[in-house]
């Protein structure tokens, strides 16, 4: 009986990571600006491919990819780039400071706070980071938590 009862338990389990699959379409979300200010997904701007990451000041993964990012950041001119994080602003900031420079005075970034913490039910990020590409149609492109996907998710933004 214990034995059926292990089974059926580590059966359920991987149900459940399964089932734990990045959103294909961009989902319906409403995140915080540093101002306040809701921003929803009615608000992206159609026609354009979106880059949304998903980071914690504290990763050192993230910290790495936004590195990354801002040392390529004339290759995210023509997209929207969302950076959400549950952090409070003032750890954003520290963040970007340290991490992101190049980024943060980008038109076509935004940095917001997902205070309501709806993104991981949302998404469904595995990990930090997670990096979401959605073509100009809000489908999803590729899906990575891999800083050595940078160069693969850069071009793909391109096409």
């Amino acid at each position: 009986m214990k034995k059926l009862l292990i089974g059926l338990v580590l059966t359920l389990c991987s149900f459940m990571a399964m089932a734990q699959s990045p959103a294909t379409f961009m989902p319906a979300f409403k995140f915080y600006t540093a101002k306040n200010t809701g921003f929803t997904k009615a608000q992206v701007p159609v026609g354009k491919s979106s880059l949304v990451v998903f980071f914690d000041g504290t990763c050192g993964h993230c910290q790495k990819v936004m590195t990354l990012l801002s040392a390529r950041n004339k290759e995210l001119e023509n997209v929207n780039v969302y950076l959400v994080s549950l952090d409070e602003f003032r750890t954003i900031d520290y963040f970007m400071d340290n991490y992101g420079k190049a980024l943060k005075g980008m038109k076509n970034v935004m940095l917001l706070q997902d205070r309501d913490h709806v993104f991981i039910p949302l998404f469904k990020p595995t990990k930090y980071p997670a990096m979401f590409v959605y073509g100009a149609d809000q489908r999803l492109r590729i899906y990575s938590s891999d800083e050595k996907d940078i160069s693969k998710i850069l071009s793909m933004l391109k096409s």
